[in-house]
């Protein structure tokens, strides 16, 4: 296939409330739709800056994907079966995780569309299926939890992921257990801000309430097998997680029992599947729009046997904003995004919604 244009949209997605975690308070998603052409075909792309961790700003992101991928995509053809190749040009050529994940993303919508095939089918995934998710609670006031848990679980959620490392956590998690009853899940994700004294502590008066697992709750795969070892809850390596090597050495160090994996922080789908190789992974959505959460499912129904941690992922976030610029896209049906024999993503843009919410 011959590469014909790369166009590039930024735009924002406001949040319905303020999403508050350890690392801020965001009001709204700044994102970048990414339209590959190639032989008629358009694939679609998602660029989503890790806008809270410190990694590279929108601008930069564009600047890649100008500068770095759009002329290795002029280099040479774009084999539907060979996407890994294209793919190591941009690499080589020194673009961003975030950049090589937007372009991933794309490659992986046109070869679906011209192949006629799921990206999940792609990916190696046998048949189509359900992707199950967790509801995402930001931290907030006792009486704002409620509702937003009550809002969650009248919609069929049954694992809740609560943000935490904050005053007053503790309590919080012992308020989603009262409205969620015993059978309910509860993890908690603290984003590495905790010394390994305050996550032994914090996560022994949690347990009370039982914890199905913590998302890195210290800094570094080092302190998280430190604290694997004074500790019964299940840990999940979040930040110390981007890499193949990365994953190995989490591996060998026995510093977590799964990892969960952002497409925008590892590099796209085939990275991710990568990491499952040596962690058992679940997908995590980056605050992504319709393009990135679709993608994220695609791989997760693709995830190996051995490499699927076997828990609930974190993709149904898009009910966090206050609209879409999606006319179409896999469905969320209660706690479950449905994936269908729908060539490519499945996911189709509303031009108006996209041109409003445009930068």
């Amino acid at each position: 296939m011959r590469f014909e244009s790369l166009q590039l949209v930024p735009y924002a997605l406001d949040f319905r409330e303020p999403y508050v975690s350890a690392r801020g308070e965001l009001s709204r998603r700044e994102l970048m739709l990414v339209r590959l052409r190639a032989d008629g075909i358009e694939g679609l792309g998602e660029a989503a800056p890790l806008a809270l961790r410190g990694g590279p700003g929108l601008e930069q992101i564009a600047r890649e994907l100008e500068d770095l991928c759009r002329p290795a995509l002029e280099e040479a053809e774009i084999d539907p079966e060979r996407l890994w190749s294209t793919l190591t040009l941009c690499r080589n050529r020194g673009a961003s995780l975030q950049a090589l994940s937007a372009i991933d993303i794309a490659l992986h919508d046109l070869a679906g569309k011209a192949l006629g095939a799921p990206v999940w089918r792609l990916l190696g995934a046998q048949e189509p299926g359900s992707v199950r998710c967790n509801a995402t609670l930001p931290a907030a006031n006792p009486t704002h939890l409620r509702r937003l848990t009550e809002a969650w679980r009248a919609d069929g959620f049954d694992t809740f992921k609560l943000k935490v490392g904050l005053p007053g956590d503790v309590r919080q998690v012992e308020l989603v257990r009262e409205i969620c009853g015993p059978d309910a899940l509860i993890r908690v994700d603290a984003n590495e801000v905790w010394t390994l004294e305050q996550a032994v502590e914090r996560l022994r008066a949690m347990a009370l309430h039982t914890i199905e697992l913590a998302e890195q709750p210290v800094s570094g795969l080092q302190a998280m097998a430190a604290l694997r070892d004074r500790t019964r809850v299940s840990l999940a390596a979040d930040e110390s997680l981007v890499t193949p090597r990365d994953a190995r050495r989490a591996s060998e160090l026995k510093a977590c029992d799964a990892g969960t994996v952002k497409l925008a922080k590892s590099g796209g789908m085939l990275a991710a599947l990568e990491l499952s190789e040596s962690l058992p992974i679940y997908l995590s959505s980056a605050l992504d729009g319709p393009v990135g959460i679709a993608a994220a499912a695609h791989t997760a129904l693709a995830l190996p046997a051995g490499g699927d941690a076997g828990v609930a992922h974190g993709l149904a976030t898009g009910r966090l904003f206050k609209g879409t610029i999606a006319s179409r896209q896999p469905a969320l049906a209660g706690p479950e995004i449905e994936l269908t024999d729908e060539p490519g993503l499945g996911v189709f843009i509303d031009e108006g919604a996209l041109a409003s919410r445009s930068a």
